[in-house]
């Protein structure tokens, strides 16, 4: 079959690579204008287009694909199916009309759990133990297409979603290579998905990144893992003797007992343990183990406590 692939995040690279090692006839990859990047934000291609053009696959970058001539531009390839992996918008009727079997699309969850454009992220913070990924035929309306094949994988207990992005993304590829090719056949159309088990996995924001104290100690770890490599989780130490709160990227932290002689309940965020960072959670707490402030390197809690030692009334917690 004649492919065009629309990808534009690095969970589509597997995808485009298995298709192309497998000999597939892969027309265009379509995928979004290069954004800037990194801490200079430099205007840097994407991995997925630097794989097509090592290929002498031709690259096609709309800013908005459903517009009439990008459509046109699809359509004359003529193309019989549309895969798609990370690519950033939802795509119109009118735009999957132009495959001959009209697209499919490689999703990082067990749909029709955690639908929408951050399904690890959302996965990893309500504390899901087994994840997967979906291939779907596509429809206009976000990640509710037949089921066309599934995979399951445990989710380790130290995993970031970065991490596991980067697992979901080689664990999917192959499987898009197997629906293309059942989809030669007649009478392959997948399950209708069960609507009533349907969970949302929204954009993230950058405040989704704020640690919230109030929560327990195991959704706190959650939450830190959740919200990597962005928008990286952060909270604030507020100290008496500093002018301002001081903004902290958590990098790695666990569920610890609270320590011997601490009150049983307490203020969320309160500092228990100055010497080893143990900080009081809605139920429980968290030992922080490794953190970055603002401006600085990423370091352990130790280095971290070598250039300052918290006080009583020192916390953790929101900047206002």
């Amino acid at each position: 079959m004649k492919l065009v692939m629309m990808g534009t995040g690095d969970f589509a690279v597997p995808t485009l690579g298995r298709l192309l090692d497998a000999g597939c006839d892969v027309a265009l990859l379509v995928t979004q204008p290069d954004r800037p990047r990194g801490r200079h934000q430099e205007l840097l291609p994407a991995q997925i287009r630097e794989l097509a053009t090592r290929h002498a696959v031709p690259v096609f970058q709309p800013e908005n694909v459903n517009r009439a001539e990008p459509i046109a531009h699809i359509a004359s390839l003529h193309a019989d199916l549309l895969v798609v992996a990370a690519y950033g918008q939802i795509l119109s009727n009118e735009l999957l009309a132009v495959a001959r079997l009209g697209g499919i699309n490689l999703h990082a969850s067990l749909l029709p759990r955690y639908r929408g454009a951050a399904p690890v992220n959302w996965a990893l913070y309500h504390g899901e133990t087994v994840t997967g990924v979906t291939v779907i035929r596509m429809t206009p309306r976000v990640d509710s297409g037949a089921i066309l094949l599934q995979a399951e994988t445990p989710i380790g207990p130290e995993e970031t979603a970065g991490a596991l992005e980067d697992r979901l993304a080689e664990l999917g590829a192959p499987l898009v290579l197997q629906a293309i090719e059942r989809l030669g056949r007649a009478g392959f159309e997948g399950r209708k998905q069960d609507r009533s088990l349907a969970t949302r996995a929204p954009k993230l924001k950058k405040e989704d990144g704020q640690i919230d104290w109030s929560r327990p100690a195991a959704a706190v770890a959650n939450q830190v893992r959740a919200m990597q490599p962005w928008p990286m989780p952060y909270t604030f130490l507020i100290a008496a003797v500093q002018p301002a709160p001081e903004r902290l990227v958590l990098e790695r932290v666990r569920p610890a007992p609270l320590p011997a002689g601490s009150a049983p309940s307490g203020p969320a965020g309160e500092i228990l343990d100055a010497s080893l960072l143990v900080v009081r959670a809605g139920e429980g707490a968290v030992q922080i183990e490794r953190l970055r402030p603002a401006g600085k390197r990423s370091m352990t809690a130790e280095e971290f406590l070598r250039g300052r030692r918290p006080r009583p009334g020192d916390r953790f917690g929101n900047q206002a």
